[in-house]
C-alpha cells in the first residue's frame, strides 16, 4: 500500500478537511466501493488536477481506473457517454468552466439526450466536474458562471455544494445517480476548511443504507437548504455565493436585523417547497448569484418566487449578481462579484418603509 492510500485509510472520525479534499475523499470512497466508478480527464493522474482535486487516486486505484486524457473535452464527455452506455460509471473533470464549452454540444445533443431518446432503456450513470466561477484572480476562460447553460438543457441534473460537507455528500448522491449529473465546484471554495464526521458522512453509503433500502439516507439531489434562521428577509444563494450571502447575514445582525440565508444546492432539480416555505416565512427575498444576471439562473428563481409566493410577498424579489458583461480582469473582479455591501444595499432596497 503507498503512502498517499495509507492517509486516505487513516482518514476517519472528525477531521478537519479542505473543500478539495472532501471532493477527493468522495471520488475514493465511491472507487472502492464500486469498481464500475472510473476517473479521467485532462491532468487527472499524475498531477492529480490542476487543483490536486483527484491527488493520489491513481496511486490508489491504478491507471486502468484515474488517467490522463488528450486535450480534448469533446472527446472526453463522448468517451464518458460510450462508457456509461457500456456499465461503467466516469467521473470526469474539464479542468475549467469555459474549457467545458469545446465539450458542450456533446452534453447537450447526447448526455442530456440520451435516456429520452431511448425511451429510458439507455441510461447514463456519469458525472461531469466543472470548476467554475470567480474569486480566484484568474483571467477570461477560467472564472465563468457557466450554470445557465446546463440547467436550461433538460435532462441533466445540476448540483453545487458550497460547504466541506455538502462536497463530499453531494459529488457521492452524484455518482450514484443512475442519470447524469454537471457537476460544478466553485474554484474558490476549494482551499476553505471545516470540521466533518466522516464516519458520519461514510454511514450514508454503507450496504444497509443503499438506496431504496429501509434504512437509505435522503439523497442530496432536489434538496435546498436553509443554513442560518432569521425572521426579516431570506437571502438565497448557491455554490460561490453562498459565503458572501452568510456574511451578509452576519453584518445585518449587528444592525439589529435577521437574515435568512438559504442554499439551494441542486439547481436541477429544483426545490421549490424548501424555498417557498423560507420566502413565505420572511415575506422577502434577496437572490444572489455570480453569474450575470440577465436570463440567469437568479432570474428563474426569481420568477419561480412570483409565480408560487406572490402573496406572501411584501416587496418585490430583488437580485444581486454579477454584471452583464465578460469576466473582468483579476485587478477588477472584487467590483464584479457580489458582495456583502451589495447585497446589504439590495435589502434596504425591500421595502421596509411600507410595511
Amino acid at each position: 500500500m503507498t503512502a498517499t492510500a495509507v492517509n486516505e485509510a487513516e482518514l476517519v472520525g472528525v477531521q478537519q478537511l479542505t473543500f478539495a479534499k472532501a471532493l477527493t475523499l468522495a471520488m475514493s470512497d465511491a472507487m472502492a466501493a464500486d469498481t464500475s466508478v472510473m476517473v479521467f480527464g485532462e491532468d487527472v493522474g499524475t498531477l492529480g488536477g490542476v487543483f490536486r482535486v483527484t491527488d493520489g487516486l491513481k496511486t490508489r486505484f491504478g491507471e486502468e481506473r484515474c488517467f490522463d486524457t488528450p486535450l480534448a473535452e469533446s472527446g472526453i464527455v463522448g468517451m464518458a457517454v460510450g462508457m456509461a452506455i457500456n456499465g461503467m460509471r466516469p467521473v470526469v473533470e474539464l479542468q475549467f468552466d469555459a474549457f467545458a464549452f469545446p465539450g458542450f454540444e456533446q452534453i447537450v445533443s447526447h448526455v442530456a439526450k440520451m435516456g429520452n431518446r431511448t425511451r429510458g432503456n439507455i441510461r447514463l450513470p456519469l458525472v461531469i466536474r466543472i470548476p467554475y466561477a470567480g474569486g480566484i484572480g484568474g483571467v477570461e476562460h477560467h472564472c465563468d458562471s457557466s450554470e445557465g447553460y446546463y440547467v436550461h438543457t433538460p435532462g441533466l441534473t445540476v448540483l453545487t455544494p458550497s460547504s466541506v460537507e455538502d462536497a463530499y455528500i453531494l459529488l457521492r448522491d452524484a455518482i450514484a445517480s443512475p442519470d447524469p449529473v454537471v457537476f460544478m465546484e466553485p474554484k474558490k471554495l476549494y482551499f476553505s476548511k471545516a470540521t466533518v464526521d466522516l464516519d458520519a458522512l461514510r454511514a450514508r453509503y454503507t450496504p444497509a443504507a443503499e438506496r431504496g433500502g429501509a434504512n437509505a439516507a435522503p439523497s442530496s439531489i432536489g434538496h435546498a437548504a436553509v443554513i442560518r434562521e432569521g425572521t426579516d428577509a431570506t437571502l438565497i444563494a448557491y455554490g460561490p455565493s453562498v459565503a458572501p450571502a452568510l456574511a451578509a447575514a452576519e453584518t445585518a445582525a449587528t444592525e439589529g436585523r435577521s437574515l435568512q440565508v438559504l442554499d439551494v444546492r441542486s439547481l436541477v432539480p429544483f426545490d421549490d417547497e424548501t424555498i417557498c416555505a423560507a420566502v413565505r416565512s420572511t415575506g422577502r427575498v434577496v437572490v444572489i448569484a455570480e453569474a450575470p444576471g440577465f436570463a440567469s439562473m437568479a432570474s428563474e428563481i426569481a420568477a419561480r418566487i412570483q409565480e408560487r409566493c406572490f402573496h406572501s410577498l411584501a416587496a418585490p424579489v430583488l437580485r444581486v449578481t454579477g454584471f452583464d458583461i465578460p469576466y473582468p480582469a483579476p485587478k477588477l473582479e472584487q467590483h464584479y462579484l457580489p458582495g456583502v455591501d451589495r447585497i446589504l444595499d439590495a435589502v434596504d432596497k425591500l421595502q421596509w418603509e411600507e410595511s
